[in-house]
């Protein structure tokens, strides 16, 4: 007893010690993201120049998506429309002089999400201020943005890659096959091709297509754009990106891409003369997030009328969900919290997804109809992605905008099973053996063959699930079966195709949407109120200690480990993370 008594003593005094530690380690990170933030207080002098770089994610809300909480310098990251918003506050502040788009690099965001931002930044030229571009490479995305400034700098040791649009697919059945394993596949819609990379070794013919069809319209805004804002021809620009003729800094400065190739000493130079400032004088920079805190919000609370923003962006799953994907559990409550709200109006939805669950959709879908019957109208706004799940969420709403490259529709489904009886037995030597009550009381296993009755009934549920899909579409776009029908079987189309066949009804972003809510509400005056509540790092650290919301940290982790690559980890890792059927369409635009 004496020793039993000895080995709890200490065993609780070693709980104790390390609670101490970590308590201790708690308080000094505390103390240190105090001690960051105090450090990190703004003032805006007058003369400033207010520096713009791409170097993080470009979440469409501030902050909704996966943070590290230990970075103290990364405590807020803007959100697509709060980036919007600041350049817009830019424009008429005095002490605000010019924008520096510092562009080495851009770390997120699709064409149409930095095609907003290019808009709002021609707007802030209206007011006749300056923007000058700098960068000692450029990348199609960063030139993309580059473009929309007055003057254009390049590193004389630079260029400019200039090559084209493209989709690129890999595949995985040879890998599965050589390893013993055969992904069985079932799927409803002709150019549903989430699933071509495990059952064949290259894109289909309906594939290639549709990406095709989205692609060459996509890469024709591009050059217009660029076209417009350089003085350039589509056919010039054009010959450029397929002939490879930007080699060299000086090719670009010759062709009219850049205006000037020089060193970061003179692009200062040219922003203090723009400015009026003599060479011995101090050029003062103030950056995009620091700006965002000194901007005072617009809300005017005296206002009772509300309009109910809802961001919903990442794959659409089961459960709660963390931040940076929809969660089906969390966002019927954000949707039923607004339609319950006596003082919200009307609902704006702004949607980036590539679909998902569709029992998560559907859920979603739910709560948008119990909305509108409450008397709410919804208004959805797409942003790069709102295709298959991410369609079916949308497709109930009064009014649906899109940008014109967001891709959408892919309406159709497909179900996933890997068969690894060959791996077990051949590779690694394992075999099974089962008693059984039914025939089929083994259930879904991924050790044996599927018998003829599993796969007619998997193949059922995959078209019950489809001819849902098709039948939430046709009641909320009010089109028949048969012209359903036609524009759906996972085909994925633009936002501005999807004008013209009637899945989207109208061109346009987040503003639009607003507009249109506020006129189907019949309010002349509202403000907003935002769902997600986005939570301060320090809550999402306290939330990854105590596990309510864990993998944040090892996912960060990951994150800076593999860098670019990232991005197809998470998306191989949520396709084998799947379950039951599945609304996705996991097409990316390549324009980087």
């Amino acid at each position: 007893m004496a020793q039993f008594f000895k080995f709890l003593f200490a065993s609780c005094l070693g709980v104790m010690l390390a609670s101490v530690v970590l308590m201790l380690l708690g308080f000094a990170f505390i103390g240190g993201l105090i001690s960051s933030q105090a450090e990190s207080t703004v003032s805006l002098k007058p003369n400033s120049v207010l520096k713009i770089k791409f170097d993080k994610p470009i979440p469409e809300q501030t902050n909704n998506l996966e943070m590290n909480p230990f970075d103290l310098e990364n405590q807020k990251i803007l959100g697509l429309n709060a980036i919007v918003e600041t350049i817009e506050n830019a424009a008429g502040d005095d002490n605000i002089k010019g924008i520096y788009l510092d562009l080495e690099s851009i770390a997120g965001g699709g064409l149409s999400t930095t095609g907003v931002i290019r808009d709002a930044l021609l707007a802030f030229k209206e007011s006749g201020k300056f923007i000058v571009a700098n960068s000692k490479y450029y990348s199609q995305g960063t030139y993309y943005l580059a473009s929309a400034a007055d003057k254009v700098f390049l590193n004389p040791a630079g260029s400019i890659d200039l090559h084209g649009f493209s989709a690129t697919v890999p595949f995985y059945k040879t890998m599965l096959e050589n390893i013993g394993v055969e992904m069985q596949v079932f799927y409803a819609g002709q150019y549903k091709s989430a699933t071509e990379p495990f059952r064949r070794y290259s894109m289909s013919e309906q594939s290639k297509k549709q990406t095709r069809e989205f692609l060459q319209p996509a890469f024709e805004d591009f050059l217009n754009e660029i076209g417009s804002s350089r003085n350039k021809t589509y056919e010039e620009l054009w010959d450029m990106a397929n002939e490879l003729k930007i080699k060299t800094s000086e090719d670009a400065l010759n062709y009219g891409l850049v205006d000037e190739l020089g060193y970061y000493d003179h692009v200062v130079k040219e922003m203090k003369d723009k400015i009026g400032l003599e060479a011995e004088d101090d050029l003062f920079y103030i950056g995009l997030t620091d700006y965002a805190l000194t901007v005072k919000p617009k809300t005017d609370f005296s206002i009772k009328n509300k309009i109910a923003v809802i961001y919903g962006e990442g794959a659409i799953i089961t459960g709660k969900g963390e931040p940076g994907n929809i969660g089906d559990e969390k966002y019927t409550k954000f949707i039923r919290k607004a339609r319950k709200d006596k003082k919200v109006k009307a609902i704006v939805f702004r949607v980036n997804s590539p679909g998902g669950s569709p029992i998560a959709s559907e859920n979603i879908l739910r709560e948008i109809e119990l909305a509108k019957e409450a008397g709410k109208p919804v208004v959805v706004s797409m942003g790069d992605y709102a295709a298959s799940g991410g369609y079916y969420v949308a497709c109930e709403a009064d009014h649906i905008f899109a940008e014109e490259n967001t891709l959408t529709g892919s309406i159709g489904v497909f179900m996933m099973l890997p068969n690894a009886q060959k791996l077990m037995k051949e590779k690694i030597g394992m075999t099974f053996d089962t008693v059984k009550t039914t025939q089929y009381s083994n259930g879904l296993g991924i050790y044996y063959d599927l018998a003829p009755a599993e796969v007619a009934f998997l193949n059922a549920t995959t078209q019950n699930y489809y001819k849902l899909f098709k039948q939430r579409v046709a009641e909320g776009r009010n089109l028949t079966p048969e012209a359903v029908e036609k524009i759906a079987q996972g085909r994925v189309w633009t936002g501005e195709a999807a004008t013209k066949i009637g899945l989207v009804d109208g061109v346009g972003g987040i503003d639009e949407a607003l507009a249109k809510a506020a006129d189907l509400a019949g309010l002349d005056e509202y403000r907003t109120v935002e769902y997600p509540e986005v939570k301060e790092p320090i809550e999402m650290l306290m939330e990854e200690l105590t596990g309510s919301m864990p993998g944040t940290v090892k996912a960060k982790i990951l994150e800076a480990e593999l860098g670019d690559y990232y991005s197809d980890y998470k998306e191989i890792k949520e396709m084998m993370n799947m379950k039951g059927v599945q609304a996705r369409c996991p097409i990316k635009i390549e324009f980087q």
